[in-house]
């Protein structure tokens, strides 16, 4: 995780590392996509067309894989927003002991 924003080579690690299950022509126009990710939590990314006889199976799952793509982005921001407001909020509780002083 770089220090302080989400780069395009952690996420695409990310995708890399990941399993893949994909579920073609669900109702005769849908891709479905589940992305089981390294930490084993999973994803799922879908794309459909409005006419059967439209759907390519290469197109549904390239733009059900980059709607997971942009789902680890959302992930991986919130991730690195946790974390740096739970290392203020530590700092802000440590530095507020330290300066009321002990409890009597």
């Amino acid at each position: 995780m770089s220090k302080n924003k989400v780069t395009s080579e952690q996420v695409e690690s990310i995708m890399q590392a990941s399993e893949f299950e994909v579920f073609h022509r669900v109702f005769d126009k849908q891709c479905l996509v589940v992305a089981k990710l390294p930490n084993g939590f999973t994803v799922v990314g879908e794309s459909a067309c409005v006419d059967p006889d439209n759907y390519v199976e290469e197109i549904g799952e390239k733009l059900a894989k980059e709607r997971i793509k942009n789902r680890i982005w959302e992930l991986e921001g919130y991730s690195l927003q946790n974390f740096y407001h739970n290392a203020h909020t530590a700092f802000t509780d440590a530095m507020e002991r330290e300066f009321d002083g002990p409890k009597r």
